[in-house]
């Protein structure tokens, strides 16, 4: 038994519609990854890429912008926890989910030069 009341099922994901909007309005960054994703599934259409790479593609950027999300929550918690005070630890805490979505983005970068390196050799061939 929990003292929160229970959401329904349509309640929840009338939340995470929010949270996604909230995110897309306030963070420049993410604004752009999500222009990075689509052009980087366009150009996998373009180069007809198979489905399990399109897969492969969709994942990263799930990747990237899913850590994007988690770093703008954690700093929106700290920022309101610590009323926009300086804190040496939040600044690292900050620092921290800031370097996993820089880590994230490495990791895409990485895979879609293994997937899209071999595929434009070929279109162009």
């Amino acid at each position: 038994m929990t003292k929160f009341k229970t959401q329904g099922f349509r309640k929840t994901f009338k939340n995470a519609r929010k949270g996604l909007r909230i995110v897309l309005k306030s963070e420049r960054n993410i604004r752009i990854h999500f222009l990075a994703g689509t052009l980087a599934l366009l150009t996998g259409v373009v180069l007809d890429l198979t489905p399990e790479q399109l897969c492969i593609i969709f994942l990263a950027i799930g990747l990237v912008v899913g850590f994007e999300m988690f770093n703008s929550a954690i700093e929106f918690s700290l920022d309101a926890v610590f009323h926009n005070k300086y804190s040496t630890l939040v600044g690292m805490a900050k620092d921290i989910s800031a370097g996993a979505v820089m880590f994230a983005t490495f990791i895409a970068i990485v895979v879609g030069l293994i997937v899209f390196v071999p595929a434009i050799i070929r279109y162009f061939s």
